[in-house]
């Protein structure tokens, strides 16, 4: 129950009872609610501006574990580009010279990318620069991931060419014995055993038995199996592609037809002494891009190194040949 008040009257020297009006009741209450409300939100604001809700918690952790997660990212972007970087400099300082092919510049490899732009999206963003910087570092390890793929799909056909190359290049002895003392006349002037002129003799005599096998030097195509150039009798051409080309002349017959297609090895003809030739033996010629060539240095994988350096040697001395 509230109390009564009074206040002393000093005209009459009473004390009165003292009524309140409503209005007072009213305004009272007003300013009570006023200060109520006032002091309620100087809390509120507070509370939100220094406590968090546990909804915020949340996503203050989520914040937290995603930018733990870039971070993460960041190092292993660092790790993924060390490996690129080592991968890079494997295939234009090793598998590139191997296969004498022109290193891919720098200005290819980092490209940038173009529009200023870009990622303009992600600047609004309370982690914007750890965002920003992910994603360009992805972007580049995008872009030369893509270009070592395709440097490798070079590479992938160069290796398959190289591989056809080296079984097309005429590498081996074209007769089973390698004996050195076969070669009875090297690649240069000599002087021809018939018309006795001295003449560039373009290729080497081997001198074997008469019907000793003749081999393909190297993978190739029947050019030529016939007699109809001078001086070289029955001989067959075959050509091995990537401008190589081989002639075996002065065979007893040959065993291989227009047009076929010969591996390393290939039995091909036999050895003999048709057209101007003075002994059986066989004319052992290599041509490339159409000029002819010393086939001796064609041997060198097929023999031991002191057998190669004394054919070099007989090779090299002045003889007369045999066509």
């Amino acid at each position: 129950m509230s109390k009564v008040k009074y206040k002393y009257n000093i005209k009459t020297l009473t004390y009165e009872k003292v009524q309140i009006s409503w209005k007072s009741i009213f305004w009272r209450v007003m300013s009570y609610l006023a200060t109520g409300i006032v002091f309620a939100f100087i809390t509120i604001f507070l509370a939100f501006k220094f406590l968090d809700s546990p909804k915020e918690k949340q996503l203050k952790r989520e914040i937290g574990q995603l930018t733990l997660q870039y971070e993460v990212l960041q190092k292993k972007m660092q790790n993924i580009d060390i490996v690129l970087n080592d991968m890079q400099l494997r295939d234009d300082n090793i598998y590139r010279v191997i296969f004498e092919a022109e290193p891919i510049p720098n200005s290819i490899r980092k490209a940038g990318f173009g529009g200023v732009d870009r990622y303009k999206k992600l600047q609004d963003f309370d982690n914007a620069t750890l965002m920003i910087e992910a994603t360009k570092k992805l972007d580049r390890l995008s872009k030369q991931l893509y270009v070592q793929s395709k440097s490798f799909d070079e590479i992938s056909s160069m290796v398959k060419n190289k591989a056809q190359l080296m079984a097309c290049i005429p590498a081996i002895f074209p007769l089973k014995d390698k004996d050195i003392n076969r070669i009875s006349s090297g690649f240069g002037w000599r002087t021809h055993p018939i018309t006795k002129e001295n003449h560039l003799h373009a290729g080497i005599d081997l001198s074997a038995p008469e019907g000793s096998p003749i081999y393909a030097a190297g993978d190739g195509k029947v050019e030529r199996a016939d007699n109809l150039s001078q001086g070289y009798g029955n001989h067959v051409v075959i050509n091995h592609g990537y401008g190589y080309q081989t002639l075996y002349g002065h065979m007893t017959r040959w065993a291989v037809r227009l047009g076929q297609k010969v591996k390393r090895g290939d039995l091909i003809g036999y050895v003999g002494s048709t057209g101007l030739s003075t002994s059986p033996h066989l004319h052992y010629e290599v041509i490339k891009d159409g000029n002819k060539i010393d086939p001796i240095h064609f041997f060198f994988n097929d023999v031991k190194p002191d057998i190669y350096a004394q054919m070099l040697e007989l090779a090299a001395r002045p003889s007369q040949s045999f066509d």
